[in-house]
């Protein structure tokens, strides 16, 4: 099903006012009083929100097939509170929610409980609320919904920004609270002294523990120091550029050796046009190191297991997205045993999962203190090169495949730029860059 953005925009405002009140009730019962667990101070969550819309777009093929949306809503929904978790602790310096007292957690982030609970209302939310949802915003006047979404977005960005403000501040200091109003930009006298302390009290009323916080600002000096003298220390920015770099490229030559290796001729595995590069292998070698590096040490078994539902979880959305956006099916799995609409099949899964072990345990560790070796100054002119490169390199590789797509369409180049398009990458280099590329005619 489509969806036009104001719709989605729509969709995303009910549901994290739909999860808000989730995790009201839930604190109600648990503590017997009105707790405004959010962080921010609307009546919204938006990681309920993002999650449906990730959902709605991405796994709308599965809505009839009951045990794999089940099974979709449980990864997005597990994913979603993990990524928000370790995100708000990086940045806030403390955990908002901790489930080290549960069985069966990952760093205190998600665990098996909850993770079958958020499925259950995902599906449900689909199968059963989600029709009225489409009914209610697709009656609503136009005009209407637009202003009201435009005021939404305003209020969501100002809210937001106040209270990353606030709690930023609260972490920096606790006997600095009662000054965090004279230092808020935008807000004068009374106004501000009343909106931030209204904010201080909801959020150290909620989540008592940041009060104890380790000094932020702190932190990052001690980051910012040891940082200095090693380049691409620990999981940054660098770090990742030279992994998305190093995961393409390998990703590619492993994909390339395994058509020789499985069909008997060697055939183009990459997804630009200049270079041997696979952005989905490059994109998924930095998940995993982002979701699973601080957990290398964990069993064998436990890394494959997390390697094998993210890695095709991820496949699958990458499908559905190049198709959406491209109009174009990279790969079809519809001959292989196992397999989901043709997207993901359990062997390549298992794929994932190996390919998982093998980064965290063998790959990883190494390349990460091979990458540390580099000089300074070098290592980071040659990110910023990988960056603009691969960036053009897409956004060619894009125009490209929007031109391919629409040739097979039997649209004619309207302007020079689709004329050069159509010179530089006609139909034979683009069958031989994109060997398996299939127009779906959308």
């Amino acid at each position: 099903m489509n969806y036009t953005g104001s719709e989605l925009l729509a969709f995303f405002f009910i549901y994290a006012f739909l999860g808000w009140v989730i995790e009201i009730i839930y604190a109600a019962v648990h503590q017997k009083k009105f707790a405004n667990r959010g962080f921010l101070n609307a009546p919204l969550c938006p990681v309920y929100g993002g999650s449906m819309i990730f959902l709605l777009v991405f796994f709308d093929s599965l809505r009839d097939n009951f045990f794999f949306l089940f099974l979709g809503c449980i990864v997005v929904t597990t994913l979603s509170e993990w990524v928000t978790g370790v995100l708000m602790e990086k940045l806030l310096g403390r955990k908002w929610w901790d489930y080290s007292d549960y069985k069966y957690n990952v760093g205190g982030y998600v665990c098996l409980n909850f993770s079958l609970i958020w499925g259950v209302a995902a599906v449900t939310a689909v199968k059963l609320i989600h029709p009225g949802i489409i009914w209610l915003v697709d009656h609503m006047p136009k005009v209407v919904l637009n202003i009201l979404l435009l005021v939404l977005t305003i209020l969501l960005i100002c809210d937001f920004i106040v209270s990353l403000g606030v709690v930023l501040k609260i972490k920096m200091s606790g006997k600095r609270m009662q000054k965090v109003a004279a230092a808020m930009e935008g807000f004068s006298g009374k106004v501000g002294q009343a909106i931030t302390t209204l904010i201080q009290k909801r959020i150290m009323k909620a989540f008592p523990h940041l009060e104890k916080s380790q000094p932020l600002q702190a932190i990052a000096e001690v980051e910012h120091e040891v940082s200095k003298k090693v380049f691409a220390r620990g999981c940054g920015f660098h770090k990742l550029v030279w992994l998305f770099m190093i995961g393409s490229f390998l990703g590619d030559m492993t994909e390339t050796i395994f058509c020789r290796l499985t069909m008997g001729y060697w055939m183009s595995r990459s997804s630009v046009v200049y270079g041997r590069f696979s952005i989905v292998w490059g994109l998924g070698i930095v998940l995993l190191t982002l979701l699973l590096h601080r957990y290398k040490d964990r069993s064998d078994r436990y890394i494959f297991v997390f390697g094998t539902v993210i890695g095709g979880a991820y496949e699958y959305a990458c499908s559905v997205f190049t198709e959406l956006a491209f109009g174009t099916v990279f790969w079809d799995y519809s001959g292989i045993p196992f397999n989901l609409g043709g997207r993901i099949n359990l062997l390549y899964c298992f794929f994932w999962g190996i390919a998982a072990l093998v980064w965290l345990k063998l790959c990883y560790p190494f390349l990460s203190r091979l990458i540390e070796k580099i000089p300074i100054k070098l290592g980071t002119v040659l990110s910023w090169i990988f960056v603009v490169f691969m960036t053009v390199n897409l956004i060619i590789s894009a125009a490209a495949l929007d031109r391919y797509s629409a040739r097979a369409a039997g649209q004619e180049p309207e302007n020079s730029l689709e004329q050069l398009l159509d010179e530089r990458f006609g139909d034979e280099r683009m069958e031989r860059i994109y060997p398996k590329a299939k127009m779906t005619g959308n």
